[in-house]
Order: C-alpha cells, then sequence, then structure tokens
C-alpha cells in the first residue's frame, strides 16, 4: 500500500466524514473543491470555471471513458483512485495514444470518512504523475447514505496519436503472432482473496499499473503493431474472443506459454476460477507481425512492466472466428467468451 503523508486540507476533526450537500452547495462542498482537490490536482494556471481550454499538439487524437466501482476501495497494490487513473490511461495507450489530460467525477456517499477521501485523492495525484498524465478537470457530487457504496468515479482521458498506425482489430492479419506483457489473473484474485478472507504463504498484490511508456517504446522502435487490448473484465479468453470476432480469422495460443503465477493458479483453483478469464488492470495483449515479434518481445522484457512478456500464439485465416487453447497436455479446446460476471465489482 502507498504511504500517504500530505496532512488533509479539510479539518477531518469539524468534518470526519461527507455530509450531504444538495445540489453541490455549502461550505463542506466548496472546502472540497477548492482546498482538497484543486491544491491536489490542479497548478498556478487553474482559473475555476466551467471547462477547460486544453492545446494539443496534434489533429489526430484518442478519447476514453470509464466508471470505476471496484469493492473494496483499497486493495493489496492499489485502490480505486490508483486503478481509476491506470485504467484510463491504459485505454487510450492501446489505441496507440500517448496519454496528456484526464477528466475525474467523483460520486461521493453521505458519510464517507474524509480520511478515506483524501487517501484517494493522494494516490489519484501519485497515479498521475507516475502515468505523466493531468488531471484537469472534474466534478464532485454527494448522494444519501445507502446509494453509494462509498465512492464511484468517472474518468475522461484524452491522448495524442503520433504515427499512422490503425491499431484495432480490423487490421489483425494471418500470421502475426501474440504477445502479453506479464503474468496474468493477479488483480482479480487479489481483490477476491481479500474479500474471501483468504491467506496465502505471499500476498497476491493487483498487477494495477500504466502501460503507456512500454507501448510508446514499442511504438517508437518502429514495430508494426496491428491490435492492443487490455486484458480487463473477462481476462484473456473474453479479449481474444472479441478480437478473433472482429477480425474474422482464428487465434490459437499454447496455455503453457501463457504466464501465471503458482499462488495466483492455486488460488484460482481454490476458487473455481479459470486465470484466463480473471481481469487484470496492467496487462495487454499485443498482435504484431512475425517478422517482429522477437524485437518486440525483447523491448517488452527490458521494461519493468514487461519482464515476464511472453509470446503465446497466432492468428491463421479459417472458415470460423475461435478462439482454441494447446493444453498443458497437448489437447486441444475452444475458449467462449466469459458468459456472465464471473468477478463483479473488481474494476
Amino acid at each position: 500500500m502507498p504511504e500517504y503523508t500530505r496532512t488533509c486540507p479539510i479539518p477531518i476533526q469539524q468534518y470526519p466524514h461527507i455530509l450531504l450537500a444538495h445540489g453541490g452547495g455549502g461550505k463542506l462542498m466548496h472546502q472540497l473543491i477548492e482546498k482538497m482537490f484543486i491544491s491536489t490536482f490542479g497548478d498556478d494556471s487553474h482559473i475555476p470555471h466551467d471547462a477547460t481550454v486544453l492545446t494539443l499538439p496534434t489533429q489526430k487524437i484518442a478519447m476514453t471513458t470509464d466508471s470505476y466501482v471496484v469493492r473494496p476501495l483499497f486493495f493489496p497494490g492499489g485502490d480505486i483512485g490508483s486503478l481509476a487513473i491506470h485504467g484510463t490511461v491504459n485505454d487510450l495507450a492501446m489505441a496507440g495514444a500517448r496519454p496528456l489530460y484526464l477528466t475525474v467525477g467523483l460520486i461521493l456517499e453521505e458519510g464517507l470518512p474524509m480520511e478515506t477521501l483524501w487517501r484517494i485523492v493522494q494516490s489519484m495525484q501519485q497515479a498521475a504523475e507516475n502515468a505523466g498524465v493531468k488531471i484537469v478537470t472534474g466534478d464532485t457530487k454527494v448522494v444519501d447514505k445507502g446509494k453509494g457504496d462509498g465512492i464511484f468515479i468517472n474518468t475522461a482521458g484524452v491522448g495524442i496519436v503520433e504515427h499512422s498506425l490503425a491499431i484495432a482489430p480490423g487490421s489483425v492479419q494471418p500470421g502475426d503472432i501474440l504477445l502479453v506483457n506479464g503474468d496474468l489473473g493477479r488483480h482479480g484474485i487479489a481483490i477476491m482473496a481479500l474479500r474471501e478472507g483468504l491467506d496465502f504463504e505471499t500476498e497476491i498484490e493487483s498487477d494495477s499499473a500504466p502501460v503507456a511508456d512500454l507501448v510508446g517504446q514499442l511504438l517508437q522502435a518502429g514495430i508494426e503493431i496491428h491490435c492492443l487490448r487490455d486484458l480487463t473484465r473477462g481476462g484473456l479468453a473474453s479479449t481474444l474472443n472479441e478480437i478473433a470476432e472482429a477480425a474474422g480469422f482464428e487465434i490459437s495460443i499454447d496455455e503453457l506459454a501463457i504466464p501465471v503465477r503458482e499462488d495466483v493458479q492455486g488460488a484460482c483453483e481454490l476458487l473455481g476460477f479459470d486465470p484466463l478469464y480473471v481481469a487484470n488492470e496492467g496487462r495487454f495483449v499485443a498482435f504484431v507481425p512475425a517478422a517482429d515479434a522477437q524485437k518486440a518481445l525483447e523491448i517488452m522484457r527490458s521494461h519493468p512492466l514487461g519482464i515476464n512478456a511472453s509470446q503465446i500464439g497466432s492468428v491463421s485465416a479459417t472458415a470460423n472466428s475461435l478462439v482454441k487453447l494447446k493444453s498443458r497436455i497437448g489437447a486441444q479446446r475452444i475458449l467462449d467468451m466469459l458468459s456472465g460476471e464471473q468477478l463483479p465489482r473488481i474494476c
């Protein structure tokens, strides 16, 4: 867990909890906006207004938005604040964009401890700094007690596209090689182990992290990336099914080549999960031409977020768009899309 050392600018003794503020008014809401959010996310150029005006150095941009409702709010390896930043930064990176700016909307439940909010705000700012992005505008609303599960976070992100590649499922081609940047399943299992009170010999931490820098290094090296996708809800298996259907090609992967830590594999067996369907928050799959695969793998393994990168499969032109898995014993089976929610409230 990160350390939170800065003193909260709101007097916690006076306001130990978030009080209901109808219509966004009131002294506490004003203090939250001015003293907590603007002092943390803003800079000397900030002017209170209904919108922020930005200058973008290119005419080609990427935009994304997402909402975060994880429970519990704090977990091994992260919290809802850092998760919200990482998730939006990674969505931009999957379009091959360099993330620049984020917006943040906070839905606060009446009674949320002020100390909890302050920890989350600090975590978001630290995550933004680490990812090289700025939080430039936002909004805060308070809802009645029992209506918000503590805090919900909505983010939107803007990034610039500095290349001519069309990084999307439609660019996938037969012969492409699939690369993943690390071991799978840690985020979902970290959340579930905490909820269920499971103790393991070593603590399983979420893999939540911003991967934009790693993707940027692949692009700067001239790797012809055809498609990128982060392996969040539904995990690797569901992601590959979506891409196979959109691209119209068959995807084959090798179970022995897919990195899964032993403690995560053991936890999955204990809980009845398949790690290929468990969510991640710092992992992605890259589709690259065979000629670029080895170079791309070397670049990934030289980065802290790609040390355990692996080549896991390939694309072939067939009459179907299935995802096939070669099991550890050599048999083949079809990996279907995840039906229903395996791990609710994880992101």
